[in-house]
């Protein structure tokens, strides 16, 4: 059983900036003019001195704060710290000066300032201070939609939506398959029908008609989902339950759920709506301060629903089984759909996971497939969903803010992100001083319903401070409310994003750095705080990469495949969900790669629209080779374009282009011969023969990486004209620091629908080892066409597999050399695998929790001089069809290594770890009976050579030459999985061993 968790609970950073709200007049000055006249009001005002992002030394005892070219700005820097200090001092000496009127906001990174409740008295005296540069009154914008068309240019004149007949054709009759939770059919974003205006709405006139292909046999009726709800616009819906034992199944251990395509959790209607939901929806409740309406990317798109994913009560996460997803892609494949929306995690690891390889058919079958990169961001190498074969999507910011403050009665005033829709002045309490049964985790955290200990007769009234963290924020302000609260204060344990939700009582969520005087101060006697009324704006920078959104380089295929391929909105998107999982809400903010994910499928579905006839690498091409740079550094910054590959998607853009990297069934048999053993010796035999080249960086993606550029390389692309007329292109690169890049033919002329082959080259010159450098490459043609693709490069002294493996036959491996000199390869291991019985039952809650529900200890002792320990679980070795997980912690208790994939396959490797007894964890997240037996192995292997593997490689190392290693292994145990690794050495900066496994028969 494989599982797929929902890629959407963690959080995105809100990016706070200041900035007037429109011109303002200097102040301190003398007008010849006339005199700015000042009414009572808000206003937004402008210190003189520049902020700490823009801040370069000059004054006694403040260093400089502007971030270094590559470096984004730090506000835990001391002299971060000093710097917004005195800024902050300047602030207050200013509004001391005029009676200390109330705060809204104040600003210090990226505006210097603050925004006040002023009299017109009071702005006039602001505005003659020395020091206060501009006085602003703010003014009310008027919002009509979800603000991501506006800033992916859909909309208005100019738009893409003009360009293909206007929003009520854009995506017309394309059909988007969201493999997903399934959705809510009242939902006016999938209605049918519109009123007289043309504004979605349950009754009116038809505005979609049935679509050939598709009718009663792909609408699935169940459980609150009839043939009715199968509406035109939503022309297929089935749902999928066999991996968790069917309806009997669900019923039994989900009650709450429901046997149909029907979305409980509310993650599949916000997929849906966000990649093709009605054109001017309109919005409901407390989500209509962030927009009248909502659209999806392509309005006229329609919908098949296919559920695999099924909820937990709270709603918190989904899951479901590799049998119901791949059983959900055939038949999406076989529905017709041209796109595909898979906003579920997935493997970083295996290209030949059971979903990828339905994906690489779906592809094959014209089928564009958008995934989410997923959410363990900002740690490097964590992207899931790794196929050339999908479109794999980043988040990324957009510019609408929800900005707010609080103040407390002692006088500190904090600013951070909310929606807060009025203000709120009460007493104040902290969570952990006012639960029913003390100072548990329960109360600490806010937890609602049934495990909700805050008491009304301590809280009803009163402000709530409560901590982040385990379940979902919104959540801990429902715990409020329920408790009579009337605000509250959500505070970070640890550094983190701060985000603006649609919470249930006035809130503000604020960085970690306030939570010990925030708490201290609401444990005194006669603590009181104000929530300010929020502030709403859309002109914040963007877009950066979301801190959550995974990043590479890719752990799968030695880093020569980049991953993400490109980055979309993911922050704060508010679409449709379903009411029975968000506490009755039609509409509602989401945040993750789940949500940036959908914006692709829908900017597809616009593509296929206007190109029928382009593949589906095709379309990726475009979209990849037009988008434009992120905001968190210098482009060609490796560490940029392992966030945010190509760059952010520009839809207008990649409807006008003119080349593109186009690649086919066997391009990814080629490549599946050069990353994995899962393709035929004869078959890749015959695809070299043919001309294909097995070495995965020669995919033909729009992109190239390199993971270990060992002296020289040279790789080839392809190129396809699909532009209106022939043209003559040359290339151009930028970036790629200390690597000498040759791209030949530097120009070509290509002709309408012409393919035409090219080379690049890379040669290291000073770059240094084992270390990234990036860059891009441009092809431009004389009418301004322009064709851009990111390059990332590692240098290396020797590169060299991470790992191979074997039966106990000998195994051969090529390794490449970056260096002239002598060389060596010598072993260590083969030691078998120490193993653990033991039985672990399902977890209802599908939530691990160290020593809770579901859970089975089990400790491996790690000896002192272990180079390389490995702790694994394997699917053959439990006794039901299981989905379990490891997590694994040294003798601390710190968390050292996990894994959860969506099968029992799962691995924890770690390098020189510090000797110890080790807790491990198999927490049965999916279990076929209410338990399962297990077998844990483990390997803590040394550096002794235990003299049952010999090693045979090149004495000599030549710069750009290469060398194969032969393994031989004798006096194996049959039966047994060993482990074992090869050690490299004649040069500096060598990479890791490299591991050997061997299970034999």
């Amino acid at each position: 059983m494989l599982r797929r968790t929902v890629a959407a609970l963690s959080a995105l950073p809100l990016v706070l900036a200041g900035g007037a709200l429109n011109s303002a007049s200097a102040a301190g000055t003398e007008s010849s003019t006339t005199t700015p006249e000042y009414s009572d009001g808000i206003y937004v005002v402008q210190m003189l001195e520049p902020p700490a992002a823009g801040y370069t030394g000059g004054k006694a005892g403040l260093k400089a704060t502007k971030p270094a070219p590559g470096r984004s700005l730090n506000p835990g820097l001391p002299r971060v710290r000093d710097y917004v200090g005195h800024l902050e001092d300047k602030q207050s000496a200013a509004l001391k000066a005029v009676g200390n009127p109330r705060t809204l906001y104040t600003y210090q990174y990226a505006f210097n300032g603050f925004s006040a409740k002023l009299t017109a008295e009071q702005a006039a005296a602001l505005a003659k201070q020395k020091g206060v540069l501009a006085v602003t009154k703010q003014r009310t914008y008027t919002v009509d939609t979800s603000t991501t068309p506006d800033f992916l240019h859909l909309s208005g004149p100019g738009g893409l939506w003009n360009k293909l007949g206007g929003p009520k054709r854009a995506g017309n009759n394309v059909v988007i398959g969201i493999i997903d939770s399934g959705a809510t059919p009242e939902s006016l974003s999938f209605s049918a029908r519109v009123n007289k205006k043309g504004i979605p709405a349950k009754t009116g006139r038809l505005a979609y008609q049935p679509l050939a292909g598709f009718g009663a046999d792909q609408c699935q009726t169940g459980e609150d989902w009839t043939a009715a709800d199968c509406n035109n616009k939503i022309v297929a819906a089935r749902y999928y339950n066999a991996g968790y034992g069917g309806d009997a199944g669900i019923d039994a251990d989900r009650p709450w759920e429901f046997n149909s395509a029907r979305d409980y959790n509310g993650h599949g209607t916000h997929t849906g709506s966000t990649a093709g939901g009605n054109y001017r929806t309109p919005t409901t409740g407390e989500a209509v301060a962030l927009g009248s309406s909502v659209s999806g990317m392509a309005p006229r798109a329609r919908i098949a629903v296919y559920k695999a994913l099924w909820s937990t009560e709270d709603a918190s996460t989904a899951g479901g089984t590799t049998s119901d997803l791949v059983a959900a892609i055939d038949d999406a494949v076989a529905d017709g759909v041209d796109v595909i929306n898979y906003s579920i995690s997935g493997t970083q690891t295996n290209f030949l996971d059971p979903a990828e390889v339905a994906f690489l058919f779906a592809a094959d079958a014209g089928v564009f497939v958008s995934a989410s990169a997923g959410n363990s961001g900002p740690t490097a190498s964590t992207v899931a969903h790794p196929s050339p074969w999908i479109t794999t999507v980043a988040a990324g910011t957009h510019p609408r803010n929800g900005s707010g403050s609080v103040t407390l009665g002692d006088g500190q005033t904090f600013q951070g992100a909310s929606l807060a829709a009025e203000e709120v002045s009460a007493d104040l309490v902290n969570s952990k001083d006012v639960g029913l049964n003390g100072a548990t985790d329960a109360a600490r955290l806010c937890y609602p319903d049934a495990d909700n200990e805050l008491d009304p007769a301590k809280v009803t009234g009163k402000i709530v401070v409560c901590e982040r963290g385990v379940i979902a924020r919104t959540a801990k302000s429902l715990a409020v409310k329920q408790a009579g609260g009337v605000g509250m204060i959500l505070i970070n344990t640890s550094p983190s994003s701060v985000n603006a939700d649609l919470h249930f009582v006035p809130s503000i969520h604020l960085q970690n750095d306030a939570l010990a005087p925030v708490e201290a101060y609401a444990a005194t006697a006669g603590a009181t705080a104000t929530i300010a009324k929020s502030t709403l704006t859309f002109d914040d920078p963007a877009p950066y990469t979301a801190s959550f959104s995974s990043r590479g380089p890719l752990l799968a295929g030695d880093g020569d495949l980049l991953k993400p391929d490109l980055i979309a909105p993911g922050q704060d998107i508010l679409a449709a969900v379903a009411p029975p999982g968000n506490h009755g809400r039609e509409f509602d903010v989401y945040s993750g790669t789940s949500m940036s994910a959908p914006h692709v499928a829908g900017l597809a579905a616009l593509l296929r629209f206007k190109h029928p006839a382009w593949s589906p690498m095709a379309i990726k091409s475009t979209l990849m080779t037009s988008a434009y740079d992120v905001l968190d550094g210098p482009a060609d910054d490796p560490s940029v374009i392992f966030s945010a590959g190509a760059g952010h998607v520009d839809p207008r853009k990649a409807n006008n282009t003119h080349l593109v990297y186009d690649s086919d069934f066997y391009d990814w048999l080629a490549f599946l011969c050069g990353t994995t053993t899962g393709v035929g010796a004869s078959t890749c035999a015959s695809l070299e023969g043919a001309g294909y080249s097995l070495d995965p960086s020669d995919m033909n993606t729009p992109s190239v990486s390199i993971g270990g550029l060992a002296g020289s390389q040279t790789v080839t692309r392809r190129i396809t004209n699909v532009g209106p007329y022939a043209g003559k292109f040359t290339a151009s690169v930028q970036g790629m620091d200390g690597v000498d890049v040759k791209v030949s033919p530097r120009s070509m002329f290509i002709h309408k629908g012409e393919t035409k082959s090219f080379t690049i080259t890379y040669t290291r010159t000073d770059a240094a080892l084992n270390e990234y450098t990036g860059g891009y490459l441009t092809w431009r043609g004389k009418h301004r066409q322009k064709v851009r693709i990111p390059m990332v490069v590692k240098p290396v002294a020797l590169a060299a597999p991470a790992e191979v493996s074997g039966s106990g036959d000998p195994v051969t491996y090529s390794v490449g050399f970056g260096y002239t000199g002598p060389f060596s390869a010598t072993p260590a291991g083969l030691i078998p695998a120490t193993t653990q019985d033991g039985t672990v039952a399902d977890d209802p809650g599908d939530n691990f929790v160290k020593d809770g529900p579901g859970t089975d200890l089990k400790l491996v002792d790690i000896p002192a001089g272990t180079t390389y320990a490995r702790i694994s679980l394997f699917d053959d070795y439990t006794s039901g069809d299981d989905d379990l997980d490891l997590y694994v912690y040294d003798s601390s208790g710190n968390l050292v290594g996990g894994s959860g994939s969506g099968t029992s396959n799962e691995e924890v490797d770690l390098v020189n770890p510090a000797a110890g007894t080790y807790s491990v964890y198999v927490h049965g997240f999916a279990t076929e009976g209410p338990d399962t037996d297990y077998t844990l192995f483990s390997w803590a292997l040394g550096s002794a050579d235990e003299g049952n593997m010999t090693v045979s490689a090149p004495a000599t190392a030549t710069t750009g030459g290469s060398g194969d290693i032969t393994l031989t292994f004798s006096g194996l145990a049959a039966a047994t999985k060993y482990l074992g690794s090869v050690t490299y050495a004649g040069s500096d900066a060598m990479p890791d061993p490299t591991i050997v496994r061997v299970d034999t028969p």
